[in-house]
């Protein structure tokens, strides 16, 4: 990985740490099993909790018998709909017009709407008490309730002649992709422990990616004071974006520690996440692009439908407004017709989920630039070029109206096709086809939003010379301690073990969204850049000061300040000297938004008997503007990739039409394993950022962005001698074996 610096502004720090691969700071504690998470925590006099829920799916709830359960022994109160009252709902982010969420039960009061949903909480002494109850008390159904096919959410977007267009069209290319529903399936299950102090209030840990959001919507919800609620998320074990929103867990959780005046604690079974937890993806996108006789887009016509899943997570419009908003993604399309949906569904909520529509965008795309290839008889990568807009770093305006920052997609391109050997690769293929190999070339060309809004951020000189910086951002095991020490300690011109770095407490640490949307290091990041030049600024003046010098006169090192004279004042020093001390806090509001972008390619074959595909190989190169620290952002890129083969290939949540759930465990859920990780090839092609601070970008996310669109489109590829066939996520050996013997049997033209 390449880090680059932007030349003659403020980023140009003495002391180097950004671009260092450091090793991270967090990892000797949990080597040594000194990590702290949720379940970790056991508080004297400390209660459990458990739910029932509901095993049906769209019906009325008749009522419920909790009187056996309540018998049971070691349970100390059972928690129903009656007992929390008229509880307001939590926020959902009004990202499009006319958005109207439904009515919120944090536990099942009129309808049971979903497979998985809380109906009654049981508190006991023990977490095998509490889960024996909960399972003892029975739900009475009554009649099914009417479906809601209604959509929660549409928007519509045109920009340009778009029929015009289509009208004068020399070809039309039409693609459609069907995502399946995918678990975010981290580590760490679902989990949080209340404590209530009459003194102090309510005291929530919790496994979560935004700690002060959720602090907010909980405030609001259980109608106290914000500042008697703290929020803390200790070590998290991953999030990808599934711990983005408050759930009605955790608010029964903290209503019964506050209710009974005693901890409470509770930790979802796994099986209770594939139930309960939010699930992303699920989309269907279906688009046009309409092309002139050289192979240049003209308009671009297409819809989206997402499910949302029985009730809105906070965030439930952002993968549809992301998908709409990105397309028609890397490519230079002057006229568009993008229609969004959101819709109810009877199953768990769906939300945000690492890429939150950016995969969706790119997959169609890539669908379209395959098929509009073949249409106009030029390789893919060639249509790709012609379809490209020029470098440029100053923001760019797409038809959907947002402003991409900066790129350089035909390098981009180019440099993964070089790194790649695609001419090579293209030749290789048609050999070993020649030879009855079934085997395809793929091409995942993206750009992505990286996040909007603000964060905070602080930093203190501390008695001991140490500097001690708070950011409203978070950390779910991505290394963000590190990589925060690495910002300030560039920005102080420190040491980085000088730094410490606290998050993720509502108590200890400045106003922030939280870590998500690729968001941490372009806007968090630039926060805490922003708080370590103006301690050091502070710093210097007060230096200044008590060596009786003119500040431009001083020279900063690592170790504090030295004047002309050959006089230095150590940073221990400057701080018993800066009585009651010297700290900062800033806010970066991102003025524009960073956009990274990336091309990813893949060779895959096909078992011609059982139609298995195999990733021979894949290359991802990146533009994450300016990466922090390379170690890092590898690791986030492999994750990413990974998660990407997940998708392309074997994840998929799967409901039959009453409701039920049938992939509840790890043996029904396919997630990938080490086994199943392809021969990978990293690069970066950086253009930094101009709208902030630090040049950078999101990383975070680009694996699952780019991987599933150059898998998807190899296995189309090489599916193609045999006439072509249309295949929905995930490619499994059954489904491309099926489409293989369906292609085999029918004419060619049913597959144009």
């Amino acid at each position: 990985m390449r880090a680059m610096r932007r030349a003659g502004d403020e980023a140009q720090a003495p002391t180097g740490w950004i671009g260092r691969s450091a090793p991270r700071v967090e990892d000797e504690r949990l080597l040594r099993g000194e990590g702290r998470f949720v379940d970790d925590l056991a508080p004297a006099g400390g209660l459990h909790l458990d739910f029932t829920r509901s095993a049906q799916a769209g019906l009325a709830l008749a009522g419920l018998d909790i009187e056996e359960a309540r018998a049971m022994p070691g349970v100390v109160a059972i928690l129903t709909a009656a007992d929390l009252g008229e509880l307001p709902s939590p926020s959902v982010n009004a990202l499009l017009p006319g958005l109207a969420a439904p009515r919120f039960e944090a536990l099942a009061a009129t309808t049971l709407a979903y497979v998985g949903q809380p109906v009654a909480a049981v508190v006991a002494d023990s977490a095998e008490a509490a889960r024996e109850a909960a399972q003892s008390v029975r739900i009475l159904a009554g009649a099914p309730t009417p479906p809601d096919d209604g959509p929660v959410f549409s928007h519509r977007i045109i920009a340009g002649d778009v029929e015009p267009a289509f009208a004068a069209a020399a070809h039309v290319a039409r693609a459609s992709t069907r995502h399946a529903r995918l678990a975010p399936a981290p580590l760490e299950p679902r989990a949080a422990l209340a404590q209530w102090c009459e003194a102090d209030g309510l005291t929530l840990h919790v496994a979560t990616q935004t700690p002060h959001r959720l602090r907010a919507e909980l405030a609001r919800v259980l109608q106290m004071d914000e500042s008697r609620l703290r929020v803390v998320a200790p070590d998290v074990g991953g999030a990808f974006g599934g711990r983005a929103s408050l759930h009605p867990e955790e608010i029964v959780v903290a209503f019964a520690a506050r209710a009974l005046g005693r901890p409470v604690k509770w930790r979802a079974a796994r099986g209770d996440d594939f139930l309960a937890a939010t699930q992303g993806r699920g989309g269907t996108l279906a688009g046009e692009l309409a092309l002139d006789a050289h192979g240049r887009a003209l308009a671009l016509r297409a819809t989206i439908d997402m499910p949302l899943g029985a009730w809105l997570v906070y965030s439930a419009a952002a993968p549809g407004r992301n998908a709409q908003r990105i397309l028609p993604g890397p490519y230079a399309v002057a006229a568009v017709d993008i229609a969004l949906a959101g819709r109810l569904a009877p199953t768990a909520a769906v939300g945000i989920y690492r890429g939150a529509g950016r995969p969706e965008a790119a997959l169609l795309m890539e669908r379209l630039m395959d098929e509009a290839a073949r249409l106009a008889g030029l390789d893919p990568i060639e249509i790709r070029r012609r379809n490209l807009p020029p470098a440029h770093d100053a923001p760019r305006r797409a038809p959907t109206g947002v402003e991409i920052d900066s790129s350089d997609l035909p390098a981009l391109l180019d440099h993964a096709a070089r790194r790649f050997d695609y001419a090579g690769a293209r030749r290789a293929v048609a050999a070993r086809r020649a030879a009855g190999e079934l085997c395809g070339l793929g091409v995942g060309l993206y750009v992505e939003p990286c996040g909007q809004g603000w964060e905070c951020a602080t930093a203190r000189l501390q008695d001991d010379g140490r500097i001690l910086a708070g950011t409203g951002s978070s950390a779910q095991g991505q290394g963000r301690e590190t990589a925060a020490a690495q910002i300030l300690a560039d920005a102080m011109g420190v040491a980085m073990q000088r730094v410490e770095v606290r998050h993720g407490d509502t108590d200890a640490t400045p106003q922030g969204i939280g870590a998500l949307a690729s968001r941490s290091t372009a806007i968090g990041g630039a926060a805490l850049w922003r708080a370590g030049r103006a301690l050091r600024e502070a710093a210097a003046r007060a230096a200044a000061s008590r060596l009786r010098v003119p500040q431009a006169a001083l020279t900063a090192t690592p170790d504090g300040f030295r004047a002309a004279d050959g006089r230095a004042i150590d940073w221990t020093e400057l701080a018993a000297a800066s009585a009651p001390g010297l700290a900062v806090e800033v806010t970066h509001h991102a003025e524009q938004e960073a956009w990274a972008s990336g091309c990813a390619m893949a060779l895959v074959t096909i078992d011609r008997d059982t139609g298995a595909p195999t990733i021979e190989r894949l290359t991802l190169v990146d533009d994450a503007g300016v990466v922090i620290n390379p170690a890092l952002a590898e690791g986030q890129l492999r994750g990413g990739v990974m998660q990407g083969v997940g998708e392309a290939l074997m994840e998929r949540l799967v409901y039959d039409e009453a409701g039920q759930l049938l992939t509840g465990s790890l043996m029904d859920y396919a997630l990938p394993r080490a086994a199943d990780a392809p021969p990978l090839d990293l690069d970066s092609r950086a253009t930094p950022a101009p709208g902030n601070p630090l040049g950078a970008k999101g990383v975070g996310e680009a694996g699952c962005i780019g991987a599933p669109a150059a898998i998807v489109g190899a296995i189309h590829d090489a599916l193609g001698p045999l006439g072509g066939a249309r295949l929905d996520m995930p490619l499994t050996s059954g489904r491309i074996w099926a489409a293989m013997r369906a292609a085999a049997s029918a004419p060619q033209e049913e597959h144009r």
